[in-house]
């Protein structure tokens, strides 16, 4: 190695559990340092820690994935990561969630993938990666074929960025899943369209919508999720209409606005002349004294998202909702 640089102790014993791993014939190996592992003590990754690993990835034919969420690798590993972007061409999958990671060392991912081919899924959720970083990912977007699934949640997105991701998204034919959730937005109304946008969040925004918008000539979203939006009767109503006229969208998730009695009977109706199923929502209506009510049932896309532990089985139902919803893999 170029640089003189002490392996930790439990890196060296997941390295040696993957080349157990090699030596009995698997491929498409997932290396997972991930920080917040309790079953055993560990170390949190730093940026130094993550060019180790980076040196390791560099020529291994063996590993496509690696998971290192929960650790302090900051700007310094992520200049490391751009670079492995640039340089492995069998990584598809790329966990960097929750590692202090800034606009700088956004950019320096976001570049990086312009030329990359190979990549399908990141993570950067909970990286600060602010408007800045938004905006150097949305323009990745525009050249980048490849990338299918990209996390930016809880990134400190500004509405530039988000309108940037939007606008790139109608021409975008690759992207599946995408994540904005908990941009900083101050505006009163969203609309987000995409012909191949396959699940939209935009939770906890706090953002007043006057009224939801979904059109039909640009090919919208199958699933939407507008919780904890504290959207009021009417984009909720105009919601609920738009799932009469659009045969496209077939789940929706508004539990955390705010219920009137005409959204109540709107999305009551909607289920009980079932155009909206019922295990395709996050709420059930119900009757008291005459009156419709909606309660909250355990539906909703990946309602388990940030504490889902890093071991076990990624894709059992009772760690993940969304993944028995939407099987979609189980990196996103």
């Amino acid at each position: 190695m170029e640089k003189s640089q002490e392996i930790k102790p439990f890196i060296l014993h997941i390295l040696q559990e993957v080349d157990e791993e090699i030596e009995k014939g698997l491929v498409g190996i997932t290396l997972n340092v991930a920080g917040n592992c309790h079953l055993m003590p560990v170390e949190r990754v730093t940026g130094e820690d993550f060019w180790i690993l980076c040196r390791i990835l560099k020529n291994n034919p063996y590993i496509n994935g690696l998971d290192v969420r929960y650790n302090l690798i900051s700007d310094v590993g992520a200049s490391y990561a751009a670079k492995l972007l640039q340089k492995q061409h069998n990584l598809i999958y790329l966990n960097l969630m929750f590692n202090d990671i800034g606009p700088e060392g956004g950019e320096l991912i976001a570049k990086a993938l312009h030329k990359n081919t190979t990549l399908k899924h990141l993570r950067m959720t909970g990286n600060k990666i602010e408007n800045k970083g938004g905006m150097f990912f949305a323009a990745m977007l525009q050249v980048n074929s490849s990338l299918e699934k990209l996390d930016v949640g809880d990134c400190d997105l500004g509405m530039q960025s988000v309108i940037a991701f939007a606008t790139v998204l109608t021409q975008n034919q690759t992207i599946k899943g995408l994540n904005l959730n908990r941009p900083i937005l101050y505006g009163e109304q969203v609309c987000i369209q995409s012909e191949q946008l396959i699940r939209l969040h935009v939770n906890k925004t706090k953002v007043l919508l006057t009224e939801g918008t979904m059109q039909t000539n640009t090919g919208p979203p199958k699933w939407l999720s507008v919780v904890s939006n504290n959207i009021e009767g009417e984009g909720l109503v105009a919601l609920s209409q738009s799932m009469k006229t659009n045969p496209t969208l077939s789940n929706i998730y508004i539990w955390g606005n705010k219920f009137d009695e005409a959204t109540r009977v709107a999305y009551s109706d909607l289920i009980h002349m079932g155009r909206l199923k019922s295990d395709n929502t996050d709420v059930e209506p119900f009757v008291v004294d005459g009156h419709v009510y909606l309660a909250e049932v355990s539906n909703g896309l990946k309602r388990h998202y940030y504490w889902t532990p890093g071991y076990g089985e990624a894709c059992s139902p009772s760690s993940n909702a969304g993944f028995t919803l939407v099987p979609v893999g189980q990196y996103l």
